[in-house]
């Protein structure tokens, strides 16, 4: 076998891999938006956990912290800073 038959091998070889990952890609994505679709239209993509009150005073801002909480960090903050200077 010469090297420009070799080559013209290794170029159909190279040509065939690439078409046949390109396919493959190609359905994988349409794979994933049917599932996506059908997910949608069933609705499964909704969060169904019920909605719970936080504490007594009802619901709570996003991002709050209760004071206690906070207090409690911050003194466990504080303690570990005590033993760790000893």
């Amino acid at each position: 076998m010469t090297i420009p038959e070799m080559l013209h091998q290794s170029a159909i070889l190279t040509v065939l891999g690439m078409a046949v990952v390109f396919v493959f890609l190609w359905i994988m994505i349409v794979c994933v938006n049917l599932v996506g679709r059908l997910i949608r239209s069933r609705g499964w993509d909704k969060d169904v956990r019920p909605q719970t009150p936080t504490g007594a005073g009802g619901a709570r801002k996003a991002g709050t912290t209760p004071p206690e909480v906070t207090a409690a960090i911050t003194t466990a903050i504080v303690e570990h800073r005590k033993t760790e200077a000893e």
